[in-house]
């Protein structure tokens, strides 16, 4: 089925594109790897992207300069279109997850000056400041789709850009370097919070002085945090943008933070949810909180492109009344791939994910085999924090023979490649020596009334396991494998909610319907996610 980004890819549809290359190799190995490393890796991989002719950048984009800073907090590249458009494109990383990344997101009770092209009265946020002064004063490089030799000059000969260049130093010998005419256009986007330090960025490039070829500036935001104040909100709409959008997910939180946060206490539409608990509303009114008095405002926020009124995208797995479920769907409504949906562009390829081990215990010099997708002849393998050495990869990408190497403790096998690194999952987890890890991957059916039975699938069960439904002890457990117990399900303690309706007061009980199913094996219990859930469907 051809797409509308296929025919004739939207200038949102290019720049969201972009914005999710940004996350390409986003974070650092689990062993470890340089910061030139991992701009090496980055690199490859987004130029990769670049040349897949089916995404709504349709291969005619290059990479031609990318920098991340020495923390890892924040990158940011620059891609020029190749077909002659005279387009360029700076594009801002969002949040992966760690501590600086996630101090400068919520670094919002204290607001600085953004003393950018005059405008001295504009307030944004302490932490959205700091990201914004990582990103303009981050060093890069050209470089190319091969890591070079340690001592080897990382630019091309004829590189317009030189190694160790800034953002605006970069730009600036990039549009030196191209025709005056068409007049050279330079599109700032990004999402989660590279669209939030876009907002930053943007006006801080529109108001420089370019010595050859002044561009136009068009300013392209995804899923953006609130950056500042209405001082900074009024400043940027002032200014001529060519183009000037602010796309968002009508069911993602983040857009909402900082300006109408607690707007998510009602979400999601039920049916089919999940609705929020008294726990997840508990969280968004501490997080909220945290702007103390400041009243944060999205510029151009009397137009944003608002997509997904309806909720008809919504993760279908993930709609129990349950915290799980709940941060579950927040997850999935911010996602790159959710939004590049919203906007019908072609999804990027996915990076590696382990889905299982064929051992999940065992000595190291062990041989076991990792279970996945995507596994690619680039990928290396990681035992936690210590490097497997040992590996061979399956050329359809499904499975890698690895050799356990040498180490302790419960560690999660990870695989890497230059898209990224698999994410931590239970049954990649691996112990030393064992047992092995305990982990409920399944339970079927998951739901019934009480006294029928299910089996709950995973792994590290052994006999004389105990199966609880919350805080209710199975009826009858038998362990049939390691992999499998079946089990009879108990009814809810007395007094326990049994029911969504309204209590006595008006409000909604945070009932207890849907519940985890745990497996304790000796002193080990599996942890609870949303693949563990079972939901009651009578009240007894």
């Amino acid at each position: 089925m051809t797409t509308t980004a296929q025919a004739d890819p939207t200038p949102a549809q290019v720049t969201m594109t972009l914005a999710a290359m940004a996350a390409t190799a986003a974070t650092p190995r689990p062993s470890g790897e340089t910061v030139q490393a991992q701009v090496w890796r980055a690199m490859r991989g987004i130029t990769a992207q670049l040349e897949d002719s089916t995404l709504a950048t349709r291969g005619t984009w290059q990479l031609k300069w990318l920098a991340i800073s020495p923390d890892n907090a924040n990158l940011v590249y620059i891609a020029w279109n190749a077909d002659g458009s005279n387009q360029f494109a700076v594009v801002v990383r969002g949040t992966v997850g760690n501590a600086t990344d996630t101090m400068e997101d919520l670094d919002v009770g204290t607001v600085v000056p953004f003393t950018v092209g005059g405008s001295a009265n504009a307030a944004v946020s302490a932490g959205a400041m700091a990201a914004f002064t990582q990103v303009v004063n981050a060093r890069g490089t050209t470089g190319t789709s091969a890591e070079p030799a340690p001592d080897a000059d990382p630019g091309p000969p004829d590189s317009a850009v030189p190694w160790g260049t800034t953002l605006v130093r970069a730009l600036a010998d990039l549009l030196a370097s191209v025709p005056s005419t068409p007049r050279p256009m330079v599109y700032v986007t990004g999402h989660s919070l590279g669209g939030c330090i876009a907002t930053m960025v943007a006006p801080y490039l529109l108001t420089q002085t370019w010595s050859a070829n002044t561009p136009q500036f068009a300013l392209l935001t995804f899923a953006a945090p609130t950056a500042g104040l209405k001082s900074f909100a009024d400043y940027v709409d002032s200014l001529n943008w060519r183009l000037n959008e602010r796309h968002i997910n009508a069911y993602d939180i983040v857009p909402l933070a900082w300006s109408e946060l607690l707007k998510a206490e009602e979400w999601y539409p039920t049916p089919p949810g999940p609705k929020a608990t008294d726990e997840v509303r508990a969280l968004l009114m501490e997080i909220d909180k945290l702007k103390k008095h400041n009243r944060y405002v999205q510029p151009n926020a009397k137009d944003p492109s608002a997509r997904n009124k309806h909720y008809a995208v919504h993760d279908k797995e993930l709609v129990n009344r349950t915290t799980d479920d709940f941060l579950g769907q927040v997850a999935f409504q911010h996602a790159n791939a959710t939004y590049l949906r919203l906007l019908d562009a072609p999804v990027l390829p996915a990076g590696p994910v382990v889905t299982s081990l064929s051992a999940t215990a065992a000595e190291g010099g062990t041989q076991l085999t990792v279970f996945g997708t995507g596994f690619t002849p680039d990928s290396v393998v990681d035992f936690g924090p210590i490097p497997c050495p040992d590996f061979l990869v399956d050329l359809a990408g499904r499975w890698i023979r690895a050799v356990v190497p040498e180490g302790a403790g419960i560690v999660d096998v990870r695989v890497t490649t230059m898209l990224g690194t698999s994410p931590a999952v239970p049954l990649g987890r691996f112990a030393y020596g064992g047992p092995p890890p305990v982990v409920v991957s399944a339970v079927s059916p998951n739901s019934g009334p009480a006294g029928s039975h299910v089996g709950i699938q995973g792994s590290g069960f052994a006999q004389g396991a105990t199966v609880r439904f919350k805080n209710r002890d199975a009826d009858s457990v038998s362990v049939e494998s390691a992999t499998l117990i079946r089990a009879t399900v108990p009814s809810r303690l007395p007094g326990e909610p049994q029911t969504d309706e309204p209590n006595a007061n008006g409000a909604e009980e945070d009932k207890e319907k849907t519940v985890d199913v745990t497996v304790r094996v000796g002193v080990a219990t599996s942890p609870t996610d949303p693949a563990d859930e079972f939901t009651y469907t009578d009240n007894t």
